[in-house]
């Protein structure tokens, strides 16, 4: 078998689940930030009569994944939508870009 045939077969990934990572993380609220060598997403949830946000989970990648991600997610909605019905966002409050503060992210932007 030749390099161009091994290159295309898929491969199987054994990917572990811990019981805490199981139960996941609520988040109401991603702040993306980015570098020239990596994007930064914070995982936050906003309650209700808090003025306070504490971020619960970091995510940082490379540009590169961070794009993977982005179709991924991309395709992931659009089968969402076929099976239930368009996901409607009308009236929720949606943070316009560079509306967040930018503080200790030297070189970085808030979207």
């Amino acid at each position: 078998m030749n390099d161009l045939n091994q290159a295309q077969q898929p491969m199987n990934i054994n990917i572990e689940l811990g019981e805490k990572e199981a139960e996941g993380i609520y988040s109401n609220l991603a702040i993306i930030s980015h570098s020239p060598a990596e994007f930064v997403v914070d995982f936050t949830r906003l309650l209700p009569g808090v003025p306070k946000a504490r971020v619960h989970a970091r995510i940082v990648m490379t540009p590169q994944h961070s794009k993977l991600l982005l179709h991924a997610l991309h395709d992931n909605i659009t089968r969402y939508e076929a099976q239930y019905g368009e996901i409607n966002i009308d009236g929720q409050l949606m943070p316009q870009a560079g509306s967040f503060p930018v503080s200790g992210n030297s070189g970085a932007q808030f979207h």
